[in-house]
């Protein structure tokens, strides 16, 4: 049960790095046993106020406070100290030692002559784990781990460390349903062992389901404080960019492309993943967005990659404007106008490690190309106007690509096909992990893509978007298209329902 006793209090925090202010003033106070979320979007500075919390950055002004003592943190160190530890969305674990072994790394228990007492350290990290609820298996690397099982580790390490202040950095980033709601209910039994938590995170709806306050930043200052109770996610859109969520969805062409007989530009009359599977067909129109949607697991994704040739598929017919065509991996989509934005935009859709520059034009060089020489003038040129067009804030095109925000990231990622120039353009969570402000900037630009006439396919397991987004939508559920909704029909409760009832009345 939450305690009114303050723990932890921040006063007037403020940091500069070079030609950027990053935070001014920040006030924030923390509860001992409360689950605090902290919203903004990216660049509005929470990451920045999380590690001057926790020694990594110190502020330039301001105080920080921890059961009503002043204390300065010259490093990390002295945040442990303190009681404070920080989860980072990426994990800081050794991939080939278990999971003991990373709780008590550089602390372990010994017996005579300094050896390891690697039977105290398991009984250790087993009755951490047997607090928290979960399994871990202690005999395996934790690369062979799953992400939920990770991030338990990462919290048993924690609280290992007598840790009473938790930062959890979009801890369910990368978890299924099932897995955030495990995390969720080690949260409540933490909440109820008086450990407060600040919980950052860009889903709006799980601050609903496990936070008690909120406060929100806006370039790199108070934008407000609210109660969980007292408030709504349209309000706190507001407070995060300045205006309600509705304003972040272009407006749809009327009458839809579809009605309006626009050209088919893709249409997929039959597609059977696996024998014995589900037999399956779809279409895309010129100026349209068909939305794939349904729960995790229902098929979405395995069907379009499977479509373009990137994942098997026992059968299928595929026309493009009217004309049968071979897909049988994504090169041959490419050469037919098909082209794919991945889930993983990290690991599948960009290079981190190298220029914004180069990232762009990577798959375009070939025509940049004169006598077997890169003509340097011209792909910058190219480079540029793509990343006008999308809008990359960064400071030059030289910056890498993985010191950019979540959304700049995506934006490179789409002017990259900007410069192809595909005719259909398959958008697998385009939004995941980006701010509401970085989110209304990429649906203007997949509207922008329509209007030229081309054709988007957006599989999305976010319903508001789906929702604000598309003209017709595809719902999944067990591996078949259960039902296709367009206009009026297309809201959240008739597409929950066809994804959890398989279409069942």
């Amino acid at each position: 049960m939450n305690d009114t006793a303050e723990m932890l209090r921040l006063e007037g925090v403020s940091k500069r790095f070079p030609g950027v202010q990053a935070l001014s003033g920040i006030d924030l106070s923390i509860r001992k046993g409360e689950v605090h979320a902290l919203l903004g979007e990216n660049g509005a500075g929470k990451s920045t106020l999380m590690k001057i919390l926790c020694g990594i950055h110190q502020a330039d002004e301001g105080r920080i406070y921890i059961d009503g003592s002043e204390r300065r943190f010259a490093g990390y160190a002295d945040a442990i100290a303190a009681g404070v530890g920080i989860i980072f969305q990426e994990f800081s674990l050794i991939p080939h030692l278990d999971a003991a072994e990373n709780i008590f790394l550089g602390r372990y228990p010994t017996r005579r002559f300094g050896l390891i007492d690697k039977a105290a350290m398991r009984r250790a990290a087993r009755q951490l784990f047997d607090e928290l609820g979960v399994r871990i298996d202690l005999r395996v690397p934790v690369c062979r781990l799953s992400v939920a099982q990770q991030q338990f580790v990462e919290i048993g390490k924690a609280l290992s460390l007598k840790a009473r202040l938790l930062v959890l950095d979009e801890p369910t980033a990368t978890l299924t349903p099932n897995e955030a709601d495990h995390l969720f209910r080690i949260m409540r039994s933490l909440r109820e062992r008086g450990v407060a938590m600040i919980f950052i995170s860009h889903h709006l709806d799980e601050i609903f389901e496990v936070c008690d306050r909120i406060s929100v930043l806006r370039d790199g200052a108070n934008a407000g404080h609210a109660e969980v109770g007292a408030t709504d996610i349209d309000a706190l859109v507001e407070m995060m960019v300045g205006r309600r969520i509705e304003q972040s969805f272009p407006p749809k062409p009327q009458p839809a492309p579809h009605a309006a007989g626009a050209r088919k530009l893709l249409e997929v009359p039959a597609i059977q993943l696996a024998k014995g599977g589900p037999v399956n067909a779809f279409e895309l129109h010129a100026g349209e967005i068909l939305g794939f949607a349904g729960l995790v697991g229902s098929g979405r994704t395995e069907l379009a990659l499977g479509m373009m040739g990137a994942d098997r598929a026992h059968r299928k017919t595929v026309l493009r404007n009217g004309a049968p065509v071979r897909l049988d991996d994504p090169t041959q989509a490419l050469s037919h106008g098909i082209g794919l934005l991945p889930e993983s935009r990290k690991v599948q859709g960009l290079i981190t490690d190298f220029t914004i520059r180069f990232n762009i034009t990577l798959n375009n060089l070939g025509r940049h190309r004169r006598a077997g020489l890169v003509r340097e003038g011209a792909e910058k040129r190219e480079a540029a106007e793509l990343a006008r067009r999308v809008g990359v804030k960064a400071p030059d095109l030289e910056t890498r690509v993985a010191t950019l925000s979540g959304g700049n990231q995506q934006k490179v990622v789409i002017a990259r096909w900007l410069g192809h120039d595909r005719e259909v353009l398959i958008f697998d969570e385009p939004t995941r992990g980006i701010d509401v402000g970085a989110k209304a900037e990429i649906y203007a630009l997949m509207r922008e893509l329509t209007r030229q006439g081309k054709a988007v396919l957006m599989i999305s397991s976010e319903l508001p978007e789906i929702v604000g987004m598309c003209d017709r939508v595809a719902v999944f559920s067990g591996g078949s298209i259960v039902a296709t909704l367009e206009g009026a029909s297309i809201h959240s409760g008739d597409i929950m329902r066809h994804a959890t009832t398989g279409g069942s009345p």
